[in-house]
């Protein structure tokens, strides 16, 4: 079986944001929720829950934003 980069996700209260997404972009994260789901032996969850997880994801392993915004934290601290 395949490992994702995401775990379980967790269970938080949900923020409501409006956001559009592109057909195949949607059918690929419904196809990821599924995936997850029998990976960790849950039902399936909302697609759209994935959308936070991944984007955190996404910004933690992000060298070079890292490297941009301790750059602009440094900036500002002079």
């Amino acid at each position: 079986m395949a490992k994702l980069k995401l775990g379980p996700l967790a269970d938080d209260k949900p923020v409501k944001v409006t956001v559009e997404l592109p057909a195949t972009l949607h059918r690929n994260l419904a196809a990821y929720a599924e995936i997850l789901a029998r990976e960790n032996n849950h039902a399936p969850t909302d697609p759209v829950r994935l959308i936070v997880p991944m984007l955190e994801r996404f910004i933690a392993t992000d060298r070079e934003f890292a490297k941009a915004r301790r750059a602009t934290v440094t900036n500002r601290d002079r």
